[in-house]
């Protein structure tokens, strides 16, 4: 079991199929669910999946909604990112997160690997996402 750091491979064939919308305030709602080592979470991974899920006080399974960047392009790339998202005063353990869109099928996105297990107890927990750029947004289409 291992949670390999990736854009899912489902994910770039339904971006040039429409079925994600990014745009900020008016698109899809996407979600962050935070995983434990067990987890299996790679390019192949199709949709938000509660195996491996983290669990504990004030996590909710599914994660919590991220507020979108909206898409832009800089160049010959195209790039978006998520504002920073916070899990309020949770006691949990996770090594890792999958993006998915719940408004659409709960198709996955991106999975995120921390590089280490990352354990709260009784204290937010902040995932931090690059700044939206040509080189450094979580997500980028070059």
């Amino acid at each position: 079991m291992a949670i390999y750091q990736t854009m899912c491979t489902s994910f770039k064939a339904e971006v040039a199929r429409a079925l994600h919308n990014f745009t900020a305030s008016t698109g899809d709602v996407f979600k962050l669910a935070l995983y434990t080592a067990s987890a299996t979470l790679d390019a192949t991974t199709t949709a938000y999946t509660s195996a491996g899920e983290s669990s504990g006080t004030n996590y909710t399974a599914g994660g919590i909604s991220l507020t979108n960047v909206t898409p832009t392009t800089s160049g010959t790339t195209g790039y978006w990112s998520f504002d920073n998202a916070t899990f309020s005063n949770v006691t949990l353990s996770c090594a890792g997160a999958l993006i998915y869109n719940s408004t659409n099928q709960n198709r996955a996105v991106c999975v995120l690997n921390f590089g280490t297990t990352i354990v709260k107890s009784g204290s937010d927990l902040t995932i931090t996402f690059p700044a939206p750029g040509a080189t450094d947004a979580v997500l980028r289409i070059t």
